[in-house]
């Protein structure tokens, strides 16, 4: 049994897919197969059911896999550890972000990094607010930047305040909105729930930024389109297929769309969160590398 082996273990139970795990690891499926088969050879147990849809841990995997999280979590500690003592800064780094990201311009941040630190490994995952989020109490991402409504709690971590956005509506050039409002004036969200709507997945943090705001007008507005990132909410709406909403600063810069500020517009919060515990070397260099502002820490997260 190897490190390696732990990695593509956990990776199967995280994503309930040997191919979608084989691609997240940057592996051939057959050879993540097959290292799994040896894992469970060593061990004399099966440890994932490979009849169901999504790919589920057998009873001896249940055991296996929260022993193997930490097993690998304390060779990367003491890997990263031993070479701080020594004077690097080496070992993985996981960062999250959510695809809306406007406060930081993350591929500058990641080059500034990388020249300072050429021996951390970088390993960058796109996903929902609330999925990132747990991932970091979780301790599976080391770093990630999100966005929220500006009063959420950001339990069980900390974090730090980038951003503050208002949100506008985008609409395809020619469409009933962008002619019947004129340049410099508002909408009123009444108007833009009128209109179909294309949006992120309900219940998600991108998605109750909208949610709130209509609900406190007591307006009810049809979404017909769900989306999971910015981009593919940009090319519907560009499409002609109904009304999106976006932060300002990220809709400027998708081509195709015409933008319309809103009357009490909706409004969120981009934050960068970290693991309320021991924060290590490599995380401690991308917080300097993102900026010297000052944290906060949730009160939950010192309970």
């Amino acid at each position: 049994m190897d490190l390696q082996q732990l990695r593509y273990a956990l990776a199967v139970a995280e994503e309930g897919s040997f191919t979608r795990a084989a691609a997240r690891c940057m592996i051939a499926q057959p050879a993540l197969s097959q290292q799994i088969g040896n894992l469970e050879h060593e061990f004399g147990a099966k440890l994932f059911d490979r009849s169901v849809r999504p790919t589920r841990p057998t009873a001896a995997g249940e055991v296996f896999l929260p022993r193997a999280r930490t097993l690998l979590a304390d060779a990367e500690e003491l890997y990263t550890q031993v070479n701080a003592a020594a004077g690097r800064i080496r070992g993985p780094l996981h960062v999250g972000s959510i695809s809306t990201l406007t406060a930081v311009s993350l591929p500058a941040v990641l080059r500034e990094y990388r020249a300072l630190h050429p021996h951390v490994h970088v390993d960058l995952r796109m996903g929902m607010s609330e999925e990132l989020l747990a991932n970091v109490r979780q301790g599976r991402l080391h770093v990630a930047f999100v966005g929220t409504v500006p009063d959420a709690p950001l339990h069980g971590v900390r974090y730090r305040r980038l951003a503050f956005d208002e949100l506008v509506a985008v609409t395809a050039p020619g469409h009933r909105l962008d002619n019947a409002v004129s340049p410099g004036s508002r909408a009123g969200l009444d108007e833009i729930a009128k209109e179909p709507g294309v949006d992120f997945t309900k219940g998600t943090g991108a998605r109750n930024q909208s949610d709130t705001a209509f609900a406190a007008q007591g307006l009810h507005r049809e979404v017909i389109y769900e989306v999971s990132s910015a981009e593919l909410l940009a090319q519907l709406t560009a499409a002609g297929l109904g009304v999106g909403m976006l932060p300002e600063p990220l809709a400027r810069t998708l081509p195709g769309l015409r933008v319309i500020h809103l009357e009490s517009p909706p409004a969120r919060v981009e934050s960068l969160v970290w693991p309320s515990g021991q924060t290590t070397p490599a995380v401690s260099a991308f917080l300097a590398a993102v900026g010297p502002e000052k944290e906060n820490v949730d009160e939950d997260s010192e309970r």
